[in-house]
């Protein structure tokens, strides 16, 4: 396949804190709704922080059984709700068996979460892991039927957007017809809930969880952890219109980069996320200004925003004055492997509806983070190129355009 062959979103499954569908979803990050509450679970007693945006429960899928859907695991039953969905949307579902549909799973948690399930039920997998075990792409693959590649990708918040460049590659390099790609999380557990507050990261606004989560306001103290995720599946345009399917958006260009400062701090040195938001710009042919709206990987960290808002500030130039920024994790959380997947929602959001999602709990902007934002309310505004940021923990620095089809 030509290089160049644009690469379209043609279907889209969610489960998210804003809700089980993107028209839900979009209906949410529009109106500024958020998805965070408090975690009421006896274990979560003595946490430091004790709110997170969660996943409501499930239902089967159509046609699947519910008692044995009950019985999947939270993140088992995430991926197969965002996947069956995908397909479904996508118009796909009945053709499955005919195509060589590929799985790119951005998804770093997946055993960590399961060990501590089954400790918490009485378990001893932690201690001693059972090989019977499928892991959840391999689960899909062969519960769904898919018969093209499979893999999972685990770069922290970043993991999603790599998910999607390495499905537009498979796409390219006609290893695939269809390839579903994105990423998701379950991870507002006790656990990982307390590595990440002895690190200092949380937010401790327990006794207000709608208004904790406070991306690059004066106040801000910490992220709140989110849940969910989303898959997208992604075609050729040609193949696309041949079936006359519908194009959400195509995934016009991804940038990454290593910077390997810190664990989990993001790094003094602005450049190496430059490189990966300009690498994302010439994979697109876009110049700057040809950006119509930032979603910012924004996670209301003291530290993390202000550095992201140098990045955005030297690559954005005097643009970045009228370029709307917001940051969705605002309203849903930070959901980890699957951030970039729900912020992805966010942008398709606004290349659909033309109106940009607000940050909400913006109440009194940093003055160290000087960029255009969109508080409280979401804001008409014409947007044809979206851009948006991932960086991961670790240093994993990614970028991904997504620009209307056409």
């Amino acid at each position: 396949m030509n290089l160049a062959e644009p690469i379209w979103i043609t279907g889209v499954g969610t489960a998210n804190p804003l809700g089980h569908s993107y028209p839900e979803t979009a209906d949410n990050l529009l109106a500024g709704v958020s998805g965070v509450g408090t975690l009421t679970e006896p274990e979560m007693a003595g946490h430091i922080s004790r709110i997170a945006g969660r996943v409501a429960p499930l239902p089967a899928p159509p046609g699947w059984d519910a008692a044995s859907f009950a019985r999947l695991d939270e993140v088992e039953q995430m991926f197969f709700w965002c996947a069956i969905q995908a397909l479904r949307d996508a118009d796909l579902w009945d053709r499955r068996s005919e195509l060589r549909i590929g799985l790119v799973l951005g998804l770093g948690s997946e055993w960590m979460v399961f060990w501590e399930t089954d400790l918490a039920r009485g378990g001893r997998r932690i201690y001693q892991p059972q090989p019977e075990r499928r892991g959840v792409a391999e689960k899909l693959r062969h519960d769904l039927g898919l018969t093209g590649p499979v893999a999972t990708v685990a770069a922290a918040c970043a993991s999603a957007n790599y998910a999607l460049a390495q499905a537009r590659r498979w796409l390219w390099r006609g290893w695939v017809d269809v390839c579903l790609a994105g990423g998701g999380d379950r991870s507002a557990k006790p656990m990982c809930m307390a590595c990440f507050a002895n690190l200092g990261a949380l937010s401790r606004r327990n006794d207000a969880p709608q208004a904790a989560s406070r991306p690059f306001d004066r106040d801000r103290d910490g992220f709140v952890m989110g849940e969910g995720g989303a898959l997208f599946v992604l075609e050729a345009a040609a193949a696309a219109r041949r079936r006359r399917a519908r194009a959400y958006a195509e995934v016009a260009g991804f940038g990454a980069s290593s910077d390997a400062f810190h664990m989990v701090m993001p790094n003094t040195d602005p450049q190496p996320a430059v490189q990966a938001l300009r690498a994302a710009l010439d994979d697109a042919r876009l110049d700057p200004a040809d950006v119509d709206y930032v979603n910012a990987h924004g996670t209301s960290t003291p530290l993390g925003d202000v550095a992201e808002t140098r990045v955005l500030q030297i690559v954005l130039g005097e643009a970045c004055r009228r370029i709307p920024v917001s940051s969705t994790k605002s309203m849903t959380g930070h959901a980890l492997s699957g951030a970039a997947a729900i912020d992805a929602l966010a942008c398709l959001t606004a290349l659909e509806r033309q109106a940009v999602p607000p940050t909400i709990n913006l109440d009194q902007p940093d003055p160290a983070c000087d960029l255009c934002h969109v508080p409280h309310q979401a804001r008409p505004h014409r947007v044809r190129v979206a851009l948006s940021n991932a960086f991961g923990f670790g240093g994993s620095n990614t970028c991904l355009i997504l620009r209307q089809a056409s």
